[in-house]
């Protein structure tokens, strides 16, 4: 008793600080945070008739629309795991095909997909790959590779266009192994088109230099091509002739192509058989999946060509952030390649967190204003930035809606400060 209150008198003599977190922000440093976990605010009484709701927080919002679900509602099924629905077998000699690869896996998420190809390129415990300090698969994954693939990961320096330097990515790769010191090299990761960096397309030439390189040291190329089909597009080029370059790819059928669930993971066919038993340690073993693949499907076959109009609609949004009077916003046209938009408030007197508050709010007068009232959904992101993301869900009318909320609050800040 004596030792427990003689602590609390000592702890008690010392000055209390402030949370870490706190400290940061008195200071202005943004949180390490490029997912907004916040739910998007409910709509006062009387709202929810005539408030329009513009949701630009990502292409993961999407939704399944008519003739997905009645596919999905339609979808022979059969075992998956036994390898006998029909649907996800079609599904998965489909990708294969227009991916350029051996085969393909049916997988439930981007993340378990980008998990098993470390596994599987990284068979031992202590193996390194060597990636990007700001792909999603080092910042997003919550560690997946070490934490449960036992993978050591090495980060090459992610410039602004989402590529990194190949002499710094060759001084990367370890030479000592077996030395017991030392890890072994086994695979080089990239990205396409590049989430953090703003949906940015990696060039052709950039990905044939990384393989060659990889190719000169007997490694393996992973893309995480979460939005690869993004890339090909804004390229105008098939998939194949991106991931020609690479000796696997994760692409998702969730985000632009518009299905409820699902990602296919391509490569090599041994590679693949080993990805199997992969998946089923992790839990992703689906039985009558043919019900999602069906889904996967249709978004291959039907979702891919409209995705320039997402990239026509970022620009378009792009351009009236530039064109703002008196200019507020700091937008890089060069860089808004695909539905990934990132830009910057000028003034320090409107926070990234403010304005995407307001965008989220009906203010006073916006009704009499606009005709109605809207809500734009989108957050801050790296780097004290803020991000806004086009997909199915957003139609041209919509994106205009989102101009005119812009321009509303832009011209209230404006005229608050004068």
């Amino acid at each position: 008793m004596f030792l427990k209150a003689f602590s609390c008198r000592v702890l008690a003599s010392f000055p209390r600080r402030k949370p870490l977190c706190a400290q940061y922000a008195a200071l202005g440093h943004p949180k390490r945070n490029y997912y907004n976990a916040e739910k998007p605010g409910c709509p006062g009484p009387g709202e929810a008739a005539h408030v329009r709701v513009v949701d630009l927080r990502s292409d993961t919002v999407t939704k399944p629309g008519p003739e997905m679900r009645q596919a999905m509602a339609q979808a022979e099924v059969g075992d998956d795991v036994k390898g006998e629905d029909p649907t996800v077998n079609e599904l998965q000699k489909l990708a294969a095909e227009m991916f350029g690869m051996e085969a393909s896996l049916f997988v439930p998420s981007g993340t378990m997909s980008n998990l098993i190809a470390v596994m599987v390129h990284c068979r031992e415990r202590g193996d390194e790959m060597i990636v990007g300090d700001l792909s999603h698969l080092h910042l997003c994954e919550q560690g997946g590779s070490a934490q449960l693939a036992g993978v050591h990961a090495a980060t090459v320096t992610t410039r602004p266009d989402g590529t990194f330097d190949l002499e710094q990515l060759e001084s990367k790769i370890q030479h000592g192994y077996p030395d017991s010191h030392y890890p072994h090299t086994r695979l080089i990761c990239v990205e396409n088109t590049h989430n953090i960096q703003g949906g940015r397309v990696l060039p052709l030439p950039f990905l044939q230099e990384v393989r060659a390189l990889a190719d000169h040291y007997g490694l393996s190329v992973h893309m995480d091509g979460a939005r690869v089909m993004n890339a090909a597009v804004a390229l105008g080029v098939p998939p194949s002739s991106i991931l020609q370059h690479t000796h696997t790819v994760s692409v998702c059928l969730s985000k632009g192509l518009g299905s409820p669930v699902g990602t296919m993971l391509a490569g090599p066919r041994d590679f693949i058989s080993k990805a199997v038993r992969c998946r089923k340690a992790l839990g992703g073993g689906m039985r009558q999946a043919g019900v999602l693949a069906a889904a996967g499907k249709l978004s291959l076959l039907e979702m891919v060509g409209r995705l320039e109009e997402d990239h026509h609609n970022a620009k378009t949004f792009a351009l009236a952030l530039l064109n703002c009077e008196p200019s507020l916003f700091d937008v890089d046209m060069s860089a808004v390649e695909t539905n990934i938009l990132c830009f910057r408030m000028k003034d320090c007197a409107l926070s990234p967190q403010d304005f995407c508050a307001r965008l989220g709010q009906v203010g006073e007068g916006e009704e009499a204003s606009l005709g109605q009232g809207v809500r734009v959904l989108m957050h801050p992101h790296y780097g004290n930035s803020i991000r806004a993301v086009w997909h199915l869900g957003i139609s041209p009318e919509d994106t205009q809606l989102a101009i005119k909320k812009m321009q509303f609050v832009a011209g209230q800040h404006l005229n608050n400060r004068t």
